[in-house]
């Protein structure tokens, strides 16, 4: 689903931010990438969305090399590819069913389908209830699940999480990683970039950890050694 053959990426200074990364992410697989500021984790996550060019090596998605898309192709590309950040990126002047209706209308898809589709992905989220509300209305984990089924509506073969969780306490920072578990489970590809390694143990899913732009551990079980039964999350800072 995922493949980087020795791709680096240096900026204007000189200094790679990635160094000779090759990588493989299979479909339907469930992988956190963790490592300090710095490490080049957002790098990655910018390359996998054609949003910046590699300096060197060969990025494959779902079968298509990247450095063959043209940028006019590159919404298109887009479409295979939820996206969830740390910020939400929620639009304030919307309702929640509107934020969510809002990515079909990109792509043009009838008003029929999209009054068909939000409700259903709402429900997914837990947030049926709630379509009229707008984001200012809702707690940080919510705004986050909109943003979840925001990503899904147009059915990525993909989900990429930035920091999905930086912003939410310890109970809805394990809501919303259960959630891109369940999505997982469904088919879903889930990468997720995070810090919290509390959930990164007890998820006990495969770990990438990056180091001044290079893979330094790659196991699935890397962090799942230590859990703690401790009811909750708690981030490290």
């Amino acid at each position: 689903m995922i493949k980087l053959e020795h791709v680096s990426k240096a900026y204007s200074a000189g200094i790679p931010a990635l160094n000779d990364v090759s990588l493989n992410i299979e479909e339907g697989e469930f992988v956190f990438i963790v490592g300090d500021s710095g490490s080049g984790k957002s790098t990655l996550i910018k390359l996998l969305l054609k949003e910046l060019e590699p300096t060197d090596g060969t990025i494959t998605i779902n079968g298509r090399k990247l450095n063959r898309i043209k940028r006019r192709q590159i919404p298109k590309f887009r479409r295979n590819i939820g996206v969830v950040f740390q910020d939400f990126r929620l639009l304030k002047d919307r309702n929640i069913y509107d934020n969510v209706a809002f990515a079909q209308k990109v792509i043009g898809e009838s008003n029929r389908s999209i009054k068909k589709n939000v409700p259903m992905m709402l429900s997914l989220v837990g947030l049926a209830a709630k379509y009229r509300s707008y984001p200012r209305q809702l707690s940080g984990g919510e705004q986050q699940r909109v943003a979840i089924a925001r990503a899904l509506i147009n059915k990525p073969k993909i989900l990429l999480a930035d920091e999905p969780t930086g912003n939410l306490d310890s109970n809805n920072a394990w809501e919303i990683m259960k959630l891109m578990e369940e999505i997982n489970d469904n088919g879903t590809t889930v990468v997720v970039v995070t810090h919290n390694m509390e959930i990164v143990k007890a998820m006990n899913k495969r770990v990438i950890k990056m180091q001044k732009g290079m893979i330094v551990e790659d196991s699935e079980d890397s962090y799942s050694d230590t859990k703690e039964s401790t009811g909750g999350y708690q981030d490290e800072d």
